[in-house]
């Protein structure tokens, strides 16, 4: 007891314990991913949601485990992808406003299957639309990794981005308009090219499971990547073999890129807009950024996807670009000010 009567403090005060953020997203993931399992043209209840996936129910069972199930997971993995993607480039770039497209490897995913619609090719199998996506994606991660393996410079790596986007963008534009391709496959390629996970089956799922191993290979680099935002020269200076960083950064955001364009289509903005909100929320240490951004791109992409099934059908590249457009303004906006 103090002289004045009152009680001394027994220690400093207590600060209220913040959310980790991981946990937040993560819960926003579970949330979303519930929501989309239940909403649709048939809508299913909680009991009828838990009970179709424990197979309890046959008729909920069938529209879980054939069709929401793989979409909701090909939803999580694209997301991931294009937001950890998204992130690299900035790193990589030492700017927030690069995006994941900007090399031309999206533009290289979607030749490839705009080729293969356009020759017929479709009909073959399921999947081979997106093995040529995924083909036409990787001759773009040559083209990028070889300019990374000569020491190009950012300067000179963005100006090829440039000239292979107009490059691939004309491909596409000849498909489309060549005479020899019937309506129907016209609109097959217009479909694509918005971007959406409809018909998504087991069989996308297993290749769009690539993105995960792809993915662990960027945790380790966070480190590496706070250091790269100093500056080539001072991360050098610390032990930074940043010649080989920048190429590793390259090839996993290319890879990630592919993946994702192979099984969803072009599907725009998510690499700018999550790993940006997430750096004003967390702060830019990519060791904390990077899992973040796998986390909270998979429920920015199902929540957009509940958006577009809920609100008149809309194709999931349209509400990114929907979302991303004015984002991307206020972005240009704010760095005025």
């Amino acid at each position: 007891m103090s002289a004045s009567g009152r009680a001394a403090p027994s220690g400093p005060p207590k600060r209220a314990t913040a959310v980790p953020p991981y946990l937040l997203a993560f819960a926003l993931l579970l949330l979303l991913a519930a929501v989309s399992l239940a909403v649709g043209d048939v809508r299913l209840s909680p009991a009828q949601l838990w009970a179709g996936l424990l197979r309890q129910d046959e008729f909920a069972a069938t529209i879980l485990w054939h069709i929401r199930l793989p979409r909701l997971i090909i939803a999580m993995l694209v997301g991931a992808a294009l937001s950890a993607s998204g992130l690299v480039m900035q790193a990589y770039f030492r700017n927030s406003l690069a995006s994941p497209g900007l090399l031309g490897v999206s533009a290289g995913g979607a030749a490839g299957a705009v080729v293969a619609i356009g020759c017929g090719l479709a009909a073959i199998s399921l999947l081979t639309v997106p093995f040529f996506a995924m083909a036409g994606a990787l001759v773009a991660t040559g083209a990028v990794i070889s300019l990374a393996r000569r020491g190009a410079s950012t300067e000179r790596l963005l100006l090829a981005g440039v000239a292979l986007n107009a490059l691939l963008g004309a491909v596409t534009s000849y498909v489309l308009s060549a005479h020899t391709i019937t309506y129907e496959r016209n609109a097959q390629i217009l479909f694509w090219l918005l971007g959406g996970l409809e018909d998504r089956t087991w069989e996308h799922v297993w290749m769009a499971a690539a993105i995960v191993p792809a993915a662990c290979l960027l945790l380790p680099l966070g480190r590496p990547m706070d250091l790269l935002s100093l500056g080539a020269t001072e991360a050098q200076s610390l032990g930074v073999d940043v010649r080989r960083l920048r190429r590793w950064l390259i090839g996993l955001s290319t890879v990630l890129t592919a993946l994702a364009t192979a099984v969803a289509g072009t599907v725009g903005f998510v690499g700018l807009i999550v790993p940006h909100i997430l750096r004003l929320l967390v702060g830019p240490e990519h060791r904390r950024l990077v899992p973040l951004s796998l986390v909270a791109g998979g429920a920015f992409v199902v929540g957009c996807d509940v958006i577009g099934r809920t609100v008149g059908d809309l194709r999931l590249g349209i509400v990114t670009s929907l979302i991303g457009g004015p984002f991307f303004l206020w972005l240009l906006r704010r760095g005025e000010r």
